[in-house]
């Protein structure tokens, strides 16, 4: 595939050996980008934001630490981009060292401490002595090891960062979990993608109120027509100490019928929501029958109003209703 004439820049975190830039090239038209390295999550989704560059790549889920709470909260709260795309990385962690170091010399160890917290079990059994220090990442704890003589230091890296910076590989494979699994996202500023039949929504819900029952409220919407939640957590919405909203990632993409409606309902009724992006998934485990359009019929008749609206607390007003459609608009609208 021949690059285009002016290809889009994209950030990323830097610099180059992390597992960030391991995962952008395993997609072939974002290897062709302008890749810039940066130096935190947060620099790259605010030079998305600031137009510094056109496309961020984020990691935001591993399958051990969970959600990368950086990432995460940028999207939530601090910018207003939209999820484009997810890949899914297989995580292989190494330890390495200057030629020349022995295991037995290794006193300190280096990482982002996400890596190495995946890595308890290994340092506790081989390096129970060594001090374990942070890194910005995986890629620069690698660059700095490089240019120092430090034969008494280690770090946490993938195989990329020995390739790059001429480390000596001392273990291989020792995450905790052999089948750890890292999740990326592409971010831009506007458009969402078309729909391709195996795509998932993200969205963030703030509650109207604290009450009982508002999660089971929210959740009523995507149960009652049949919609696969893949992802739910409640994170600080940092206006007040116990204010908390909901993240959630589901099966389906903004134009279907029966995810639409879901999204509308939860618009009239929560305080808010904001739309993260409807993407294609990198994997699907539950795949719905694109045949089914049957929406709530195994909800009991007595939680819907006259005009096929889920009860969620009270029945809202006609300006509420118009409201919930204009926002639903304004989100199907922006479709590529």
């Amino acid at each position: 595939m021949a690059p285009p004439e002016h290809p889009p820049t994209l950030g990323f975190l830097g610099p180059i050996g992390t597992f960030t830039e391991e995962a952008l090239t395993t997609q072939e038209d974002l290897a062709l980008m302008r890749c810039q390295p940066l130096n935190s999550m947060l620099e790259v989704l605010n030079a998305v934001e600031a137009g510094i560059v056109d496309l961020g790549f984020v990691p935001i889920e591993n399958m051990i630490e969970g959600a990368v709470t950086s990432s995460i909260d940028s999207l939530a709260f601090g910018t207003g981009l939209m999820i484009q795309r997810e890949v899914t990385l297989d995580v292989r962690l190494k330890l390495m060292a200057l030629p020349g170091a022995r295991l037995r010399d290794i006193r300190y160890v280096r990482s982002y401490p996400v890596a190495s917290a995946q890595c308890g079990q290994f340092l506790g059994r081989h390096l129970p002595g060594a001090v374990t220090l942070p890194a910005s990442s995986t890629g620069a704890a690698a660059c700095e090891l490089a240019t120092s003589r430090n034969l008494d230091t280690a770090v946490i890296a993938p195989q990329r960062s020995a390739d790059v910076y001429g480390l000596e590989v001392l273990a291989v494979d020792i995450e905790d979990r052999p089948n750890n699994q890292t999740r990326f996202v592409l971010v831009g500023r506007d458009s969402v993608p078309s729909p391709t039949g195996r795509d998932k929504t993200s969205l963030v819900v703030y509650q109207r109120s604290d009450a009982p029952g508002s999660l089971v409220g929210i959740l009523g919407e995507f149960v009652a027509r049949s919609i696969n939640i893949t992802s739910l957590q409640s994170r600080p919405t940092k206006a007040s100490l116990g204010n908390y909203c909901f993240l959630i990632d589901c099966e389906g993409h903004v134009m279907d019928e029966e995810l639409g409606d879901a999204l509308r309902n939860l618009q009239m009724r929560a305080a808010r929501v904001k739309f993260l992006g409807s993407y294609p998934a990198d994997s699907i485990g539950h795949v719905r029958d694109p045949t089914n359009r049957a929406i709530r019929e195994d909800v009991d008749a007595s939680f819907v109003d006259d005009d096929g609206y889920l009860f969620m607390a009270g029945v809202p007003d006609q300006a509420t209703r118009h409201d919930a459609d204009a926002w639903l608009a304004g989100v199907r609208s922006r479709v590529s």
